[in-house]
């Protein structure tokens, strides 16, 4: 029998507790032996949990217990689950975290502890939710060199724009009620800006390059821009606007960005609605694959985080590999990396037409007064230059 314990008792974590109770048996099946919870650590209380004779307030207790092999993090954010996992490491047991903050800011110093420990620090619900990409990444496809990875990894952005484009809302008007459904925090910003998926496309390219992606340095955009009118624009094109993060190998090195993109029906993102998420890859010989499921919600993230609890029992005293270095990883400079836009723009579009070289003129009905324009290829510093030295422009949009 292995024992764990859980720090923080959220909606994941206890999801954790909850996928041992229900599916214990297979687990232990799978794992060679019986996983229990020991401890529970969450400064609340849960009197009326079934559970409650677990919790601790004091991570010294997990620290100074032998028995305890594996500890699960679900605190979230980057302190104190940044010392405790640390702390965790040193005291050689192996952790487990769905913490996307903390991989991403100190991931690389936490593998390396692992690492000289002979332990695991392993992550995978920190980017997909219950999609299995890490695994994918670091064991079905070492034999590739993968030169592009591309996601819808925020369920929260992909159930606003899902729903402006089939209902034709506002993007206050949907936010509001995703709040109010729970796919949305009280606070957004890290899921509309974008900077909840700038983490989880720095972690996985970091995985895929070997070094630290940092992703204060990863362009990103985020979705509080978009408008009905954007959509119907689209629709016109026979496209989607969808907030991708996309990092793709060039001669310069890995290039890698967040921002809403038009997509085509041929994409094999474009059918991806609501909450769920998914994960595009091609690689130099596997060519493409994809990656789809729920990247959220208390169960199916609590599934990945179990079964890394599987993976780490299965090689107690055995580092499974799985790393990138302290090594920062260049990103090119975005001015160079070359892009398909489109641009609403009050009045004829004359001046954009004489801006750019336009390959198509669209027009929506009903919709009076503007243009849109789609330009021929052009680098991200021309395409910023050519757009500061235009009246009028509405709103633009990268194509894929």
């Amino acid at each position: 029998m292995v024992k764990i314990a859980v720090m923080g008792y959220g909606t994941i974590g206890s999801g954790v507790v909850e996928v041992i109770d229900i599916n214990g048996g297979r687990i232990a099946q799978n794992a060679g032996q019986e996983v229990q919870v020991k401890y529970i650590l969450d400064l609340k209380d849960f009197p009326d949990d079934p559970h409650h004779d677990l919790f601790v307030k004091d991570i010294e207790e997990i620290l100074n217990d032998d028995e305890v092999k594996v500890v699960v993090e679900t605190m979230g954010g980057v302190e104190p689950a940044h010392t405790f996992v640390k702390r965790c490491l040193e005291a050689g047991k192996s952790v487990t975290t769905s913490n996307k903050a903390l991989v991403a800011k100190h991931g690389a110093e936490l593998l390396a502890i692992a690492k000289e420990k002979n332990i695991n620090f392993l992550f995978e619900a920190s980017v997909g939710g219950g999609i299995p990409i890490i695994r994918a990444l670091t064991s079905s496809l070492t034999a590739d060199e993968i030169e592009e990875i591309t996601g819808i990894l925020n369920g929260t952005t992909n159930y606003i724009l899902t729903k402006m484009d089939v209902e034709g809302s506002r993007f206050e008007d949907v936010l509001k009620e995703a709040q109010e459904l729970g796919y949305a925090e009280a606070n957004p910003t890290d899921d509309v800006e974008g900077y909840d998926a700038c983490r989880k496309i720095a972690i996985l390219t970091s995985l895929i390059s070997g070094k630290t992606v940092d992703f204060e340095e990863i362009y990103t955009e985020g979705i509080t821009g978009v408008k009905p009118e954007d959509m119907k624009y689209a629709a016109a094109m026979g496209r989607t606007i969808k907030l991708l993060a996309t990092s793709r190998k060039t001669d310069a090195g890995y290039s890698a960005m967040v921002a809403p993109f038009m997509l085509d029906s041929e994409h094999p993102l474009y059918n991806v609605h609501g909450v769920f998420n998914a994960v595009f890859v091609h690689g130099n010989v596997l060519d493409d694959a994809m990656f789809y499921g729920r990247g959220a919600g208390k169960l199916p993230t609590a599934s990945a985080v179990v079964a890394d609890v599987v993976d780490i029992v299965k090689n107690l005293d055995n580092n499974t590999g799985i790393t990138f270095t302290a090594d920062r990883l260049a990103l090119p400079d975005v001015s160079s990396v070359k892009n398909t836009f489109f641009v609403r723009i009050e009045g004829d579009g004359e001046a954009a037409k004489k801006a750019f070289n336009v390959a198509q003129t669209v027009t929506v009905p009903g919709i009076s007064g503007e243009v849109g324009i789609v330009t021929e290829p052009v680098t991200e510093g021309e395409f910023k230059a050519a757009v500061e030295g235009l009246d009028g422009v509405i709103s633009s949009y990268r194509l894929a």
